[in-house]
């Protein structure tokens, strides 16, 4: 249950004033008007009007001219030269909708040419995806841009007009000579409807004050759409984001491949090499002492021996870190069954798959739950561990569980954090629970391919 301190909402300490809460306790329909969000939406949408006709006169004029002059040689540069302002009036766009409409889009990346020199880039400009959809925003724009302007203009001086119209009634009969603002009637002034009388005002006052709380939302409204139009047009292509990770992605691979070689090459220098030039220079020394004292020469080849033996263990091991071979002559469910005897904490695996996966999946599969096991010994002070894997759809999905101390956290920078870039690096994902004092829970998903 929730003590009463926790309860405690903080006033001063953390920037607000008991009156500010009072006020946020207003409904939202009654702060809507008054909200710093309403006035810059409003303003993004006043602006909508000279940028949908700056975009779209820039756009017809140089689209025109461009076609007019593809006879020529003109015709190309100048269609590239229109895509690049089209280009430049997005970028405008984006950090217009970034500052008032809190909408944070990327830029698209720079256009990608498959050779070199002035044609080829060219080329490029002109079959750039990004390129033709900042045309077609400023096409698209212009509409909009009118209608927003329209709507948002009217609505606003309408609603805020009429409710306060008692404030202002006084300039017609002083400065036009009549009752006051006339809805409907003759020009001659004989005939119509003035509004002047008491229930006249009220009337306005009403009508004005509805007007002034449903114009906030009709702009949230549009605001929403000119959202959905610079992030679906004006910002990176699907493609563009793909190519993006995918290139984050190798650098990945690039890196993890290169300290896998090196952790490699050190096991094999500081481990099994020292132990074999050890070994040689041992057998040597038997061989002088076997002429000279036979038992001693024994002795030392029957410590040779043990040395054989203990460097061929640490050549199995290390084949095992590269990959090992129950993995490829059995799959996962008895690799994973022979790492979790190793653990130094009890371990129940359950692997349910249909199907082996592919080598490159499943020995990733492998190594992902090898150090999570590895974290569960070193780290963790469990008392029993589990490991499940099973398939759901096009997903490998592996579960590690322990009742150890808990506290694990990718963003602390432990080795979770490069195991979930390496899976990261396969369209991998890894979800870490370990709230302190635990249980930790970390499920992994991996892209399924038989």
């Amino acid at each position: 249950m929730t003590s009463s301190a926790e309860r405690t909402v903080p006033t001063m300490a953390y920037g607000y004033q008991p009156e500010e809460q009072a006020r946020h306790r207003a409904p939202a329909a009654v702060r809507a008007p008054f909200e710093a969000r309403t006035w810059r939406e409003f303003g993004y949408a006043l602006l909508n009007l000279p940028m949908a006709i700056t975009g779209f006169v820039w756009t017809v004029t140089m689209l025109s001219l461009s076609a007019g002059l593809l006879i020529t040689f003109v015709g190309l540069p100048l269609l590239v030269l229109s895509l690049g302002g089209c280009r430049a009036i997005g970028r405008v766009e984006r950090a217009r909708a970034r500052s008032l409409l809190f909408l944070d889009v990327d830029e698209p990346g720079p256009v990608r040419t498959k050779g070199r020199g002035f044609l080829a880039r060219m080329g490029g400009q002109l079959g750039s995806g990004v390129n033709w959809r900042h045309a077609i925003y400023t096409l698209l724009h212009f509409p909009w841009g009118i209608l927003t302007f329209s709507v948002s203009i009217s609505l606003f001086t309408y609603g805020w007009g009429l409710l306060t119209y008692p404030l202002w009634r006084w300039v017609f009969p002083v400065y036009f000579g009549q009752n006051g603002l006339q809805v409907y009637g003759s020009d001659d002034g004989r005939h119509g409807w003035w509004l002047h009388t008491p229930l006249d005002m009220a009337l306005c006052v009403v009508v004005g004050g509805l007007l002034v709380l449903v114009t906030p939302w009709v702009i949230r409204g549009m605001a929403h759409v000119d959202r959905i139009m610079v992030l679906g047009l004006l910002g990176p292509s699907r493609l563009d984001d793909r190519v993006t990770e995918l290139e984050s992605d190798r650098g990945i691979v690039v890196d993890t491949a290169a300290a896998d070689l090196r952790r490699i090459e050190r096991d094999l220098h500081d481990g099994a090499q020292a132990r074999l030039v050890a070994l040689a220079m041992d057998l040597g020394l038997a061989k002088e002492k076997l002429l000279e004292d036979p038992a001693v020469g024994a002795a030392m080849v029957d410590d040779a021996h043990g040395e054989v033996k203990i460097a061929l263990q640490e050549l199995r091991d290390l084949a095992r870190g590269i990959h090992p071979a129950i993995l490829t002559d059995r799959g996962l469910g008895p690799a994973l069954s022979a790492v979790a005897a190793r653990c130094t904490v009890p371990v129940e695996v359950t692997v349910d798959l249909p199907a082996r996966p592919v080598p490159a999946i499943e020995g990733i599969a492998y190594f992902t739950v090898c150090e999570l096991l590895q974290n569960v010994s070193k780290h963790s002070g469990a008392g029993r561990a589990s490991v499940d894997v099973w398939q759901v759809e096009d997903r490998l999905m592996l579960y590690v569980y322990d009742n150890g101390r808990g506290g694990a956290d990718l963003a602390a920078g432990s080795g979770l954090a490069g195991l979930a870039e390496r899976l990261d690096s396969v369209d991998g994902v890894l979800a870490v629970d370990s709230p302190a004092g635990g249980p930790t829970r970390i499920t992994a998903e991996l892209p399924w391919r038989a």
